[in-house]
């Protein structure tokens, strides 16, 4: 096994994989800006550097500083976590020039799917199903509205580079694609130094089903179900659970053989999350793969059982899987929360010192986070401060315990969402499991969903 793993990022997903590595008998490195001194992964891991000062660029994204930790430390292998270079295939390539373990897949499928359009062409050759769209990228308005004709109205223009919502634009009709593609265009400039773009048909009402994928150096390959990730603002996720309520165990098992089976041609290796949306008729679409260990691991962990950060460490190392597809069994039901550092109505990041701090325990009841009493959240970095997961051995019992951990959650001196979340999980059509990508829009447009958010506001501790 590795004798030491450098973690190259910050916050709770370092503090996971320090958790990790002890488990596993590895020693640890902390890497750290100037503004993360005094954060915890930096207190618990076995040695720390600095590699620099606030900017991400300047240190979390600064390959020489981050290889010169490794080699100084004598890590022999680096986990990214997520963000940040965890789906750099030029980092993973230098990695293994320096003889330092990437752990994460080969460069070549970090490459291979980190380009959306690359990714749909590997997609459609493995045999995932897609929605109708440009084979390629669209190079002007005028190709991409010939397109739109043939597939029809409405549309969605993405980002070729890159997601998170950056160069994300819906079109309903023809009117309105030149001015959308220039926008959508710029945005991906910005995000990704890169404007490419294509164009599929857009799904009014989607759920946003994901499928987790194991696979280690010797072909074999299963997967651990699904995740529902439908709630969310902006592209951006805000709940997640596992088992997903729209999936009937015939379309799940079809789902995640479909994604095997696609995985085995390519020769996927590690861990990595298949994206899917799922239309009002059942049917589900890929969308994008990801590459990494994602935030929302934790409801996976919790229903199957297998620690997905240890498996991921193993499976680098060259082990092979200790567990087939008929071992995997869903066992109750997981929710988790992004609690974030944020003002609940309006979302806007809200740094600052956290004065009081006392987070929910019990049975059933995890929280994943990197804060503490006086510790200061910072501009500089994305505002996820924790993440709570409940388990339960049903979907309303793990309801009612999320409702209960997030009320006695305390964080003073900020604000958070967890007003928002209590709001969220009071929603007659969450608590049936009846909704989709839209349900915040709908939730923060309606009257109810307002006066409920703004009541939660009040009563949050």
């Amino acid at each position: 096994m590795f004798k030491k793993v450098l973690i190259a990022n910050r916050g709770e997903i370092a503090l996971r994989v320090i958790r990790a590595c002890r488990e596993l008998g590895i020693a640890t490195v902390a890497v750290h800006s100037t503004a993360d001194a005094n954060a915890l992964h930096v207190r618990f891991a076995d040695e720390a550097v600095c590699i620099g000062p606030p900017a991400s660029k300047e240190s979390y994204l600064n390959v020489p500083q981050l290889l010169s930790a490794a080699e100084i430390t004598r890590a022999d292998a680096i986990h990214p976590g997520y963000g940040f270079l965890s789906e750099n295939a030029e980092f993973a390539e230098v990695c293994e020039n320096c003889k330092i373990r990437f752990i994460g897949p080969r460069p070549e499928m970090l490459r291979l799917m980190g380009n959306k359009v690359r990714a749909r062409q590997a997609a459609r050759e493995a045999g995932l199903p897609l929605l109708p769209g440009s084979p390629g990228t669209v190079k002007d308005p005028r190709e991409a509205e010939a397109f739109a004709r043939e597939i029809g109205f409405p549309v969605i223009l993405k980002a070729a580079a890159g997601g998170g919502g950056k160069g994300m634009k819906i079109v309903r009709e023809p009117g309105a694609l030149a001015q959308a593609f220039s926008t959508a265009q710029a945005e991906a400039v910005a995000s990704f130094s890169n404007g490419d773009l294509y164009i599929e048909r857009y799904v009014e009402k989607p759920r946003h089903i994901e499928i987790q994928i194991v696979a280690d150096e010797h072909g074999n390959i299963v997967h651990l179900n699904e995740r529902e990730c439908s709630v969310q603002r902006r592209h951006q996720k805000l709940i997640e659970e596992s088992p997903s309520p729209a999936l009937t165990p015939e379309l799940r098992k079809r789902m995640g053989e479909v994604s095997v089976n696609a995985m085995r041609r390519l020769a996927y290796n590690n861990v990595g999350t298949i994206e899917y949306l799922l239309d009002e008729r059942g049917e589900f679409y890929f969308m994008e793969m990801n590459t990494r260990i994602q935030v929302e691991h934790p409801v996976t962990e919790l229903v199957t059982g297998v620690d997905l950060v240890s498996e991921q460490i193993r499976l680098a190392y060259g082990e092979p899987l200790r567990f087939t597809q008929e071992d995997v069994q869903i066992r109750g039901h997981a929710i988790e929360c992004r609690v974030n550092a944020e003002d609940p109505i309006t979302f806007a990041p809200w740094p600052g010192k956290i004065t009081g701090y006392s987070v929910p325990g019990g049975y059933g009841v995890r929280v994943d986070s990197g804060a503490y009493e006086n510790y200061t959240v910072l501009p500089y970095y994305d505002s996820l401060l924790s993440k709570l997961i409940v388990h339960a051995e049903d979907r309303a019992t793990a309801i009612r315990r999320m409702q209960r951990a997030l009320g006695e959650y305390v964080v003073e001196g900020i604000r958070t969402n967890i007003p928002f979340h209590r709001a969220a999980l009071a929603e007659e059509s969450f608590q049936e499991g009846n909704y989709d990508t839209r349900f915040v829009e709908r939730l923060l447009a309606s009257e109810t969903g307002s006066r409920r958010l703004k009541k939660a506001v009040e009563e949050t501790p």
